[in-house]
């Protein structure tokens, strides 16, 4: 028996890309976001002879810096496992209430901070709800939603243009490098993709946020603070509605009650599509910035292609698709590990 144990192999130890893949899965859905951005900016590169990637991404950035900015924090919304379909209203509302009261003479730097609170008021009342009488996000923030649209209207029924040269400013400005150029609500967008990567990586409000996600009872058997970091998740989403409104009517130069409809279903998917999983728990800020530029490029291919903007909708549909059975397959093999 002794000289039987002593003969039989050890069990083959796993090659280094599955040992990779199995420790880093939640990655997987990144790089394939990654792997999908470089296929369309390659191919856009060959076919079309002005597609020239520095100043294509530039401009994505530009005339995507709001959805950049909803996009983080839906990602905190959705580690959490739930959902904010309030985004798009409070971002019209927001933007609309500002561009009034800078016309009525009110200072931008009264007007924008404002805003800013407003928004972050609007995400609490959500997260109280969700909170303490027990409503479903998506009901919740459905909630939030006609509430931003209404107060929206209530704001103004037409178009209000902004001569703010303080706020217009955010977008009239560009610092141009190589090729390359950015824009104020372009490094606004970035700098809250670098604070909230920070959060969420090294601080213990963002273990939590995960945590959460992961298991929300696991997490409060362990005695975290599960009702105070799910409030914080919706007044971040509720905060960066609030200055992506502000940054939105920069770039418009002009707040509009109708401005963000269905805003909130393609925030929802760069997220997704940058890997965050739906039922919480895993994904990155990083993923959803890379689901951003997917979007938007996919938006300006098709423009270079002179087609109907709908099938931007029908692309990422189907890539949405492709994305939700990619997370499907990594929760499965996940279960069945630790099984």
């Amino acid at each position: 028996m002794t000289s039987l144990l002593a003969t039989r192999p050890a069990p083959a130890r796993p090659a280094f890309g599955q040992r990779f893949l199995a420790r880093h899965s939640a990655w997987i859905p990144v790089f394939a976001a990654v792997a999908i951005l470089l296929v369309m900016l390659i191919g856009a590169m060959l076919y079309f002879p002005n597609f020239q990637a520095p100043r294509i991404l530039s401009s994505i950035l530009l005339d995507n810096a709001y959805l950049l900015i909803l996009a983080v924090g839906m990602t905190f919304v959705i580690l959490t496992g739930g959902i904010d379909l309030s985004v798009g209203a409070v971002m019209a509302f927001t933007g609309i209430l500002c561009a009034k009261l800078l016309g009525d003479g009110v200072p931008v730097a009264i007007a924008v901070p404002g805003m800013i609170l407003i928004g972050a008021a609007i995400g609490l009342l959500i997260g109280v709800l969700v909170q303490f009488f027990d409503v479903q996000p998506f009901i919740a923030s459905l909630i939030g939603m006609f509430l931003g649209r209404g107060l929206a209207y209530v704001v103004s029924l037409e178009s209000i243009k902004v001569e703010n040269e303080g706020l217009l400013w955010l977008q009239s400005t560009r610092f141009a490098f190589a090729g390359w150029y950015i824009t104020p609500t372009g490094i606004i967008a970035l700098l809250t993709v670098a604070i909230a990567a920070v959060v969420l990586r090294l601080t213990r409000f963002g273990r939590t946020i995960y945590a959460i996600g992961g298991n929300e009872q696991s997490a409060r058997l362990m005695g975290l603070p599960v009702v105070r970091t799910t409030l914080l998740a919706y007044v971040i989403s509720g905060l960066c509605a609030g200055l992506g409104g502000i940054v939105l009517t920069a770039y418009s130069g002009a707040g509009y009650p109708l401005n963000g409809i269905g805003t909130e279903l393609d925030t929802i998917a760069a997220v997704v599509i940058g890997g965050t999983l739906l039922t919480g728990g895993s994904g990155f800020v990083v993923g959803s910035m890379i689901g951003v530029f997917v979007y938007g490029t996919i938006k300006t291919i098709i423009s270079f292609l002179g087609a109907e903007q709908s099938w931007t909708r029908i692309t990422v549909g189907a890539l949405l698709l492709v994305f939700v059975v990619v997370q499907r397959v990594i929760v499965g093999r996940s279960a069945r590990r630790r099984a």
